[in-house]
């Protein structure tokens, strides 16, 4: 399903660029696209970088759970 997506996204952006080449895109349009683009980008980075310090924090507490537990098989 996402390659289908993947494909239908190359092929809008394919005509808008030909449109565009022959001087038939309104540049507001295409500012609000990139402007709509950006905004989620920066929201799906948001998104990783608070998931992925939670997996850290996750990580570490394993970690000394994991040493604690070590000294108590010695």
């Amino acid at each position: 399903m996402v390659e289908f997506f993947q494909k239908a996204m190359d092929w809008v952006l394919q005509k808008e660029q030909e449109a565009a080449k022959n001087c038939k895109i309104d540049m507001a349009d295409i500012d609000k696209q990139i402007a709509y683009v950006e905004s989620k980008r920066d929201k799906l980075k948001k998104e990783y970088e608070e998931n992925l310090s939670e997996f850290e924090h996750i990580l570490n507490r394993l970690h000394t759970i994991k040493a604690a537990q070590m000294k108590c098989n010695k």
